[in-house]
């Protein structure tokens, strides 16, 4: 009865590491980018406050750049959830990356 136990606990620990919870994991990597982009910000409210010109730019490029890093995370996500879509989700899914790339770009040209 006891060795029965142990194969359970066993397939359990197999079932566990088959999962990748020992590797980065898509969670993990979005939390510490979460963190990562917390940081950027932080900075980027830091040399706002200090207004001095140069600063301010490094802090509007921050921005960009912490905006830029989660946008790419959510696209692979969403890229997840699409491609075993119908094309129109496919299409929809590359028109409104376009559109926030685009309306990520262009505030930061201007």
């Amino acid at each position: 009865m006891a060795n029965n136990s142990s194969n359970s606990n066993d397939n359990k620990k197999q079932t566990k590491k088959s999962s990748g919870s020992g590797m980065w994991s898509l969670n993990k990597i979005s939390f510490y980018t979460l963190c990562a982009v917390a940081v950027l910000y932080l900075l980027a409210i830091i040399f706002a406050a200090v207004k001095v010109a140069a600063l301010a730019t490094v802090a509007s490029i921050l921005q960009g750049i912490a905006t830029a890093v989660m946008v790419c995370i959510v696209a692979v996500n969403a890229w997840r959830y699409v491609k075993s879509k119908q094309t129109i989700w496919k299409v929809l899914y590359f028109v409104v990356l376009l559109v926030v790339i685009v309306g990520i770009i262009i505030p930061l040209v201007l």
